[in-house]
């Protein structure tokens, strides 16, 4: 998987098979990304090789652990995010896939969170908070 950001400073790429693929539907990943949910491709982190220069914002999720998100300083998309709960896997934002039909969500997450404008797959299976 390629991708980066808009105005291409940031690139990655992505090789091997992803941890977790899901929308989060929590209020951070709703702040964050101006929309209903983030939706995210987990990878190992060692699998993602970044170019260019990331900044990366820290702030203190639901489960009291450290969240950074990385993005782009020149053109402000977000492009990442990195978890104290998650160790050593990185967040990729599917819409900054090269290709973003490489992206096929199998679960929603956070649904307590929900937006109520959002309408969501009624296929893939729903968790108020994380699946255990």
């Amino acid at each position: 998987m390629h991708g980066g950001c808009l105005c291409g400073d940031v690139r990655y790429e992505a090789i091997g098979d992803a941890v977790f693929l899901g929308n989060c539907h929590c209020r951070d990943c709703q702040r964050t990304s101006g929309g209903a949910f983030t939706p995210a491709i987990f990878m190992p982190e060692d699998s993602v090789k970044i170019s260019g220069e990331a900044k990366y914002y820290e702030s203190i999720a639901d489960s009291s652990k450290k969240v950074s998100r990385g993005f782009c300083p020149k053109c402000g998309s977000q492009l990442f995010a990195k978890s104290e709960r998650y160790l050593g896997l990185i967040g990729l934002r599917a819409g900054t896939l090269d290709d973003p039909s490489l992206f096929n969500p199998s679960v929603d997450i956070f649904t307590s969170s929900e937006a109520h404008w959002d309408f969501m797959n009624p296929d893939l299976p729903k968790f108020q908070r994380e699946p255990s």
